[in-house]
């Protein structure tokens, strides 16, 4: 049981440390979608501050190409027009969504199983201590 409950530990941990991944690279999609968003509605000529990471920002003028490149994986981007961006940060958080979803319910079943053991083991405890003193 003991091991049972340290195997439960150990798989607690990586799945809250795949949510923490998961959650980032979706705000990581969500700000590249406000950005792409941002552009799409911009006029040739106008300013934005387009966010580059650690809170800090660029100032651009948006020119008459607003075509963006987008990783789409495995080190390899490809040049999209805005509306074709913006769609594939759609999926892409829609998809980040859907996996961070199953993570958490895999965490909260591994939590919850993680807890049942640790209750009998401690439930053993007391009764293992109980037999060794029979004055109670």
């Amino acid at each position: 049981m003991l091991a049972l409950m340290e195997s439960y530990k150990q798989r607690t941990e990586a799945l809250s440390r795949q949510v923490q991944v998961i959650r980032g690279t979706l705000d990581e999609v969500t700000m590249a979608s406000e950005s792409i968003k941002a552009l799409a509605a911009a006029k040739e000529g106008d300013e934005l501050l387009i966010p580059v990471g650690a809170s800090s920002f660029i100032n651009v003028k948006v020119t008459s190409n607003k075509n963006v490149v987008v990783g789409i994986g495995s080190d390899i981007a490809v040049e999209k027009n805005a509306d074709d961006a913006e769609k594939f940060m759609e999926a892409n958080a829609a998809e980040l969504t859907q996996a961070l979803k199953k993570t958490v319910d895999a965490l909260q079943e591994v939590q919850q199983a993680l807890t049942t053991v640790s209750e009998a083991v401690q439930q053993e405890y007391v009764n293992r201590q109980g037999s060794l003193n029979p004055l109670q």
